[in-house]
């Protein structure tokens, strides 16, 4: 059965949202109703009632529902289901006006953040990369299949059994079975090594000018890299701040609700904050990925005011941002840039900063944007250590 999927390119035209058809499987009324939900509580950060004006022209549009099954019915399944719940709103004089508004729960917050992840990194799984798979090998609990000969000090758990009895039966004979030193052979492991990652999100004005939405896909890379980590590696950690003429932490769950404000961009002052989230941690592979237009333009100063320049690039601006990279490379904390604007000075300013870095730098659209920061997580999680 056809019906219409979001598939938003950019989040206000005065056309409304951009859709295209998508085949879908076979999904009940509800299922159906809740995928297209689920993009659109993310385009509209959160705001129950607009995702649900959205869902309700679409439905006019393209007929999503039938008589059998309408949007009030797959409302009242979403309350039954525990994904949205009512709170009554009081006015000034604290008495409640008997509203009830909708609002989302912990439950929607969870399943977006499982779409994001299935949407981005399932296209890395497609594409063929790999499973954390590290550059070189050591002691750790992942089998390569590779094996070498037994040195002293390996650990008698690591001797693969079968290999050795092999070489000593070819080396001394069935008939005189004889197991030495030289028969062993160990098998080949890659450590399984712990990540710091902290994740920088621009949210200055820039993120949604000219009718370019970068705020949103940004959204979904950080709900799915948050998806990621919490499910299939639990023992790294993920802290997410969002920069605009200051920098503050927020939370997973927060990251649906984000929203782009009339701000400036202050690149150091999110860079201080997220190494001072790294040294606070004890795990020795420390990274920071940064999403952002590549445009720093604000400043804090030791008077508590902001030094601004809306053009952008400022040699006093971009002088600290590259004073903080290179403070960060002695901390040895690289920083993978993802641009996500194409102007060609703004991509010289990424360029000179991950040299002061020596990190490393992605220069994408809006559509790679997924797949380059997981494909990136997924190949420097781990870390060579020599057995």
């Amino acid at each position: 059965m056809n019906y219409f999927y979001s598939a938003m390119n950019e989040k206000r035209k005065k056309s409304g949202f951009v859709f295209k058809t998508y085949e879908a499987p076979n999904q009940s009324p509800f299922e159906k109703l809740f995928e297209i939900f689920k993009e659109l509580i993310t385009y509209t950060s959160g705001d129950f009632d607009e995702a649900i004006d959205w869902l309700r022209q679409l439905d006019k549009e393209y007929e999503l529902t039938t008589p059998e099954y309408t949007i009030d019915d797959f409302i009242e399944d979403l309350k039954n289901k525990g994904y949205i719940r009512e709170e009554i709103e009081f006015g000034d004089d604290g008495e409640g006006s008997g509203k009830g508004k909708l609002s989302i729960t912990a439950k929607t917050e969870r399943a977006i953040r499982k779409q994001a992840l299935e949407h981005i990194f399932g296209k890395i799984k497609r594409s063929g990369s790999g499973n954390h798979k590290s550059k070189g090998i050591g002691i750790g609990d992942e089998h390569t299949g590779d094996f070498r000969a037994y040195q002293f000090g390996d650990a008698l758990e690591k001797v693969s059994m079968t290999e050795s009895l092999r070489n000593a039966q070819i080396n001394n004979g069935i008939g005189d079975f004889n197991l030495t030193e030289d028969d062993l052979v160990v098998e080949e492991t890659l450590h399984k090594s712990q990540m710091s990652t902290v994740l920088m999100i621009d949210i200055s004005h820039s993120m949604i000018l000219y009718g370019e939405d970068r705020i949103t896909p940004a959204k979904k890379v950080a709900m799915a890299l948050a998806e990621l980590i919490t499910t299939r590696y639990p023992k790294d950690t993920l802290d997410i701040l969002v920069f605009g003429n200051d920098a503050w932490p927020i939370k997973i769950k927060d990251l649906p609700y984000l929203k782009v404000g009339p701000f400036h961009t202050n690149t150091v002052a999110g860079l201080k904050l997220a190494m001072d989230m790294l040294r606070r941690k004890r795990n020795t592979n420390k990274q920071i990925f940064m999403i952002t237009d590549g445009k720093p333009s604000c400043l804090n100063m030791p008077d508590g005011q902001y030094y601004k320049n809306s053009n952008g690039l400022d040699p006093f601006i971009t002088n600290k941002c590259y004073a903080m990279a290179q403070q960060a490379r002695r901390l040895h904390i690289p920083i993978t840039t993802f641009m996500i604007a194409e102007d060609p000075y703004l991509m010289q300013f990424i360029r000179e900063f991950t040299q002061a870095n020596r990190g490393k730098a992605f220069y994408t659209g809006l559509k790679g944007l997924g797949e380059m920061i997981f494909e990136d997580y997924e190949n420097n999680r781990k870390k060579r250590i020599k057995g």
